[in-house]
């Protein structure tokens, strides 16, 4: 898997959200590498990493991230941002003695609504995804990155959107099979079991104004960890990292410092 290494310190792996690549981070890692070694990862058919067939399972993706890592570092934190935050709790669960903290963005424990997860997205969303998915995948990454930002403050949804259309222009589009594989997670995944399994520090934030991952599956995902705290940026979005740089920077690298 493709990855790059910047600064110095302690180290803290990236793992980028659905469609995405590691470029997303070039604000956050700029802020952050004269306190620490910034290792972000092109989860797998994003950016310039290959898609394997054979490793497109959760567990064989987390498997590939923790081989990808192993000659750079044995003791890191680990930050998640959406669909790569549900990545950082499996290796927190499956592989945690690498691991010395979590920190997770928009992320959710179970992606969809149901009777026994109100916090979840509705699931007429993920099967608009899916269907636009199998007719134009380029097209319905782009209507993604609209809806990261929806909500939020014109000049800032501007801001962030013009970040994420950038990272993907500078660094490459996912694969369509990838993004059909990430689709097909958020569909069936849930990860609440494994959650009192997960006894490091962990750091949620959430966007208030979230369209994609209520800020309450949030709430409800920090309260389930042994060790989790929670902070909600009540203007923000999908993307509170882009949206509030300066912010975000200064929270994380306070949780990270411990």
């Amino acid at each position: 898997m493709y990855c790059e290494v910047s600064g110095r310190g302690r180290d803290l792996v990236l793992l980028h959200g659905w469609g995405l690549n590691l470029r997303v981070w070039d604000g956050l890692a700029g802020a952050l590498t004269a306190r620490f070694r910034v290792i972000a990862i092109d989860l797998p058919g994003h950016g310039r990493s290959d898609w394997d067939a054979s490793a497109g399972t959760p567990a064989a993706q987390a498997w590939r991230v923790h081989e990808t890592l192993a000659p750079l570092t044995r003791r890191y934190a680990l930050l998640g941002w959406s669909l790569g935050g549900q990545l950082a709790l499996d290796l927190a669960t499956a592989l945690p003695s690498g691991i010395e903290r979590l920190a997770l963005i928009a992320t959710t424990p179970r992606f969809l609504a149901g009777p026994d997860w109100r916090c979840g997205t509705a699931p007429a969303l993920l099967a608009r995804l899916e269907r636009q998915l199998r007719e134009d995948s380029g097209r319905t990454v782009r209507e993604f990155l609209k809806l990261q930002v929806r909500g939020v403050a014109p000049r800032t949804a501007s801001r962030v959107l013009a970040r994420l259309k950038g990272a993907l222009a500078a660094h490459g589009a996912a694969q369509p099979e990838a993004l059909a594989r990430g689709l097909d997670r958020l569909r069936c995944g849930d990860l609440r079991p494994a959650l009192p399994l997960v006894r490091i520090p962990a750091l949620v934030v959430s966007g208030g104004l979230d369209r994609i991952t209520p800020a309450a599956a949030g709430r409800a995902l920090a309260a389930a960890l042994p060790k989790g705290r929670y902070v909600e940026f009540a203007r923000a979005a999908h993307a509170p990292f882009l949206s509030s740089p300066a912010r975000f920077a200064q929270v994380l690298t306070e949780f990270l410092r411990g």
